[in-house]
């Protein structure tokens, strides 16, 4: 083989290793991501059912049931648009309150219903979460002062 043969295939060995990498990471970074949706997204069936993702808005007035002798609570989030239930085992954020934007992490289990396994809270009175603030501005029920 001569040296131009030679450097044809290390090249073309280079051009196959860095497709290579490329494919694995991408795929990596896919199964890894975890995409946001708001309420009304979810019930159109927009979000994965088999897979974690997350869920954001404001927390229904009324709508917090805490199952007696566990920590599983059970609320509505909304996007002023439509209403979904959550429901999560564990102890809640101490700024989690009716009325306030949260981000729930989770998945659907049996029956369809939408279970977090970690629920944010704001972190101050005049935070909302990015994504809540653009799924509540697309649904037209948001003022730009951080209130409903």
């Amino acid at each position: 083989m001569n040296k131009r043969s030679r450097r044809k295939v290390l090249v073309l060995a280079l051009v196959f290793g860095v497709s290579i990498a490329t494919v694995l990471g991408l795929t990596a970074l896919e199964e890894n991501m975890l995409f946001f949706f708001s309420p009304t997204q979810v019930n159109a069936g927009e979000a994965p059912q088999e897979r974690s993702f997350r869920v954001g808005g404001l927390v229904v007035p009324g709508s917090i049931n805490r199952l007696p002798d566990s920590l599983t609570v059970q609320f509505e989030v909304t996007d002023n648009a439509e209403n979904m239930t959550v429901e999560y085992t564990g102890i809640l954020p101490d700024l989690f309150r009716e009325g306030e934007g949260i981000v729930a992490i989770g998945s659907f289990a049996a029956g369809g219903r939408f279970v977090a396994d970690e629920v944010l809270a704001k972190h101050d009175e005049n935070y909302m979460p990015p994504e809540v603030a653009d799924a509540l501005k697309a649904s037209g029920q948001y003022d730009y002062s951080g209130k409903m």
